[in-house]
Parts: C-alpha cells; structure tokens; sequence
C-alpha cells in the first residue's frame, strides 16, 4: 500500500524518481525500492516523500454507509459521516458515469453551477452508490441545496438525519 501511495505522489507531482528522490533527500534506487515495496519506509520517512511531491500524508474518515429507507426496492445509502471534498472537486467539471445520466447524452456537469449541482446532487442521492456520493458531494454544499433537491419521498427521509446533523455543525 505504501508502495502505491508513492508512487501516486511522485506521478501526481510529475516527478522521475531521481527529482523525487533529490527533494525528499534520499536517493533514487531508494525511492525505486520504495515503490517496488522491496524496503517499506517508516511512516516518518513515507510522509517526508510524499511531502516532497507536494502533498500530505493524513487520516481520513472512513464513512461507513447504513441503509436510510428504500427505494425502488433497493436501500438507500447514506453515509454516517461526509467528508469535505477539495474546492478544485467540489466545483469541477465533471463527466457522470452512465448508471448516473442514463436518460440524457449529455453527461458532463459543471458543479460550480448550482443548477447543475442540484441535478448532479439528485441523481447521486436517488441513483448513486457510496463512491458516486464520495466523488460528487460535499456535505456544505449539500446542506446548502438539500431543500430545492427533487428527490423522491423515501430519499429524502433516509438522507433528512444525516443533512440535519450537519446543518448543525
């Protein structure tokens, strides 16, 4: 796992393992053994590299997604906890998969405009899975839009606890 998350630091970062290795003062087949998972680094070592790509090594929540109702016989997921995503993704352009926008060929949306987010916000709470609601939506903005959201009846309860606790945070 180790191996992996450096190796998306050093090619986010557009970085040759020789740049990476020179910023993180290490050396290059150190960094090569790093990512071949041949040598594990300590995590003080793993986060000093992944600091010289220019990220940060940190903990996430772990949402955990518990059924809130039904819905068209299926359960609806809402997550017990939502983490904020990055501005650059909460207000992206985005293309939705297929099983999101089925009914319309034009699957690309601009979070950054409210009526697209509501759009893209409904079709993730009525339609999505855990990780479509993870990808697109950001608990504030959410929170924002929650009412002028069209969703059907069984939804919008199972999601009403979880957007009411945030409103009060």
């Amino acid at each position: 796992m180790t191996s992996t998350l450096l190796m998306q630091a050093r090619q986010a970062a557009g970085l040759s393992k020789a740049e990476l290795a020179r910023k993180a003062q290490t050396s290059r087949p150190t960094v090569s053994a790093y990512e071949h998972g041949s040598k594990s680094p300590t995590l003080q070592t793993a986060a000093r590299i992944v600091e010289a790509a220019g990220f940060a090594l940190a903990l996430q929540p772990q949402p955990t997604f518990l059924a809130g109702g039904e819905y068209r016989g299926a359960p609806v997921l809402v997550p017990d906890q939502l983490p904020a995503l990055p501005p650059a993704s909460a207000l992206a352009l985005v293309e939705l998969p297929q099983h999101l926008e089925w009914s319309s060929k034009e699957r690309i949306k601009d979070l950054s405009v409210r009526a697209e987010r509501i759009r893209v916000y409904e079709l993730v709470l009525r339609e999505g899975t855990p990780d479509d609601v993870l990808r697109y939506v950001d608990p504030t903005l959410l929170v924002e839009v929650f009412d002028e959201l069209n969703l059907p009846a069984a939804v919008r309860e199972g999601w009403e606890t979880s957007v009411r606790r945030w409103r009060g945070r």
